[in-house]
C-alpha cells in the first residue's frame, strides 16, 4: 500500500504544480483552491507512504515524478521547450526513479 500512497502524493504533486502555473499567481480562484487541495493531499499521502519506506527513497522518487511530470505536461499544455539536455537530464532522472524502484528493499 506504501508504494500506490507514493504514486497518490506523485500525481497530486503533479497536479498542484500545474494548477499553480494556471492560479497566475494566485489571482485565478478555482486553480488556485486546486493547488491548495492538491498540496495538502500530496503532503498527506507522501506522509503515509513514509510509514513503510525509507524517507530518502521515497522523497527522491516523489519529486523525481514531479520533475518528469511536470516537465511532460509543462510542453503539452503550456507549449514550453525542453532543449536536448533537458531531455537528458530528465531521461537521468526516469533512470535514478526506476532504480530506487528496483533496488528498494521495503
Amino acid at each position: 500500500m506504501s508504494w500506490f500512497y507514493l504514486l497518490l502524493a506523485a500525481v497530486f504533486e503533479v497536479t498542484w504544480a500545474v494548477a499553480m502555473k494556471y492560479s497566475n499567481g494566485f489571482t485565478v480562484l478555482w486553480p488556485s483552491l486546486i493547488t491548495a487541495v492538491t498540496y495538502i493531499l500530496s503532503a498527506v499521502f507522501l506522509s503515509f507512504s513514509l510509514k513503510d519506506l525509507n524517507l530518502g527513497t521515497a522523497y527522491a522518487m516523489w519529486t523525481g515524478f514531479g520533475i518528469v511530470g511536470t516537465s511532460v505536461l509543462g510542453v503539452f499544455l503550456f507549449q514550453e521547450k525542453l532543449s536536448v539536455p533537458q531531455v537528458l537530464c530528465v531521461a537521468l532522472i526516469v533512470i535514478g526513479v526506476t532504480g530506487l524502484r528496483l533496488l528498494a528493499k521495503e
